[in-house]
């Protein structure tokens, strides 16, 4: 349940870090373990491909049609830098936060559901009766899919909305392949967009713990598996757009001394 007052979140919070300590080694435990993780890895990837694609090309056209006028009345030659203003800001900020949005919603609510309905059916005793450790079997191929899935879904957005923005320069009769391609990659360097790429480990590595959490401290019956399915979708937005500000001021901070 999410926390209602200010002392209720720092104690939630708190349960949480005390949950990601033996999360995350199970996670790196799973990760030799293909057959655990690729399955929810499948249909988290394939599950969000629509959302993914269509995604891209809205950002696409409409940082085209938006940027396109102002930079037209900014002066003479300024709309030859479009496709470099797109493909940045595509890059460094709305495609990583886009995708990992995207498994939010979609993967967290699945997550928070699906494990809360089986601590409801008593499948979660049942394998610890067994021997078996929830955290290793259960929970970290889920949190390890999460990790893998949200840069896959990154590349997806940022390449359909590149691909989407020159469609609509092509259209306008505005540019060639050569001239766009120039344009898209000449103020973008390496050591911008690979710790913006980097950022979506980060948050499918927090939508999978918190999504994971939520489900198996869910209440009884079915009220509780629908509020931890909802209360996932909440707080694994939260907390990827939190992550988000913060792994930027770091990077920034970073660069800065170098």
């Amino acid at each position: 349940m999410i926390a209602r007052s200010p002392l209720d979140w720092i104690a939630w919070l708190g349960r949480l870090a005390a949950f990601a300590r033996p999360a995350i080694p199970a996670t790196l435990a799973a990760l030799p373990r293909v057959g655990w993780w690729v399955r929810p890895f499948y249909g988290i990837v394939v599950g969000a491909l629509p959302l993914a694609f269509v995604t891209g090309i809205a950002l696409g056209v409409v940082i085209w049609l938006h940027t396109r006028d102002v930079l037209a009345r900014t002066g003479t030659g300024a709309v030859e830098f479009l496709p470099t203003f797109l493909a940045a800001a595509v890059l460094l900020e709305l495609a990583p936060v886009g995708a990992g949005l995207i498994v939010a919603a979609r993967t967290g609510a699945s997550l928070g559901a699906e494990l809360a309905s089986m601590k409801v059916g008593e499948q979660i005793d049942a394998l610890q009766l067994l021997g078996v450790s929830p955290l290793r079997r259960l929970v970290g191929p889920r949190i390890l899919a999460c990790v893998f899935a949200v840069p896959v879904l990154h590349i997806l957005i940022a390449g359909t909305a590149i691909l989407s923005g020159f469609v609509a320069e092509v259209a306008s009769g505005q540019t060639t392949v050569l001239k766009y391609q120039t344009a898209v990659l000449r103020e973008l360097y390496l050591s911008d967009v690979l710790p913006a790429a980097l950022k979506t480990l980060a948050f499918g590595l927090v939508v999978g713990l918190v999504g994971c959490y939520i489900g198996l401290t869910a209440g009884e019956g079915s009220e509780g598996v629908g509020r931890a399915a909802t209360d996932s979708v909440v707080v694994c937005s939260l907390f990827v757009i939190a992550t988000d500000v913060f792994l930027v001021s770091l990077i920034k901070a970073a660069q800065s001394l170098t």
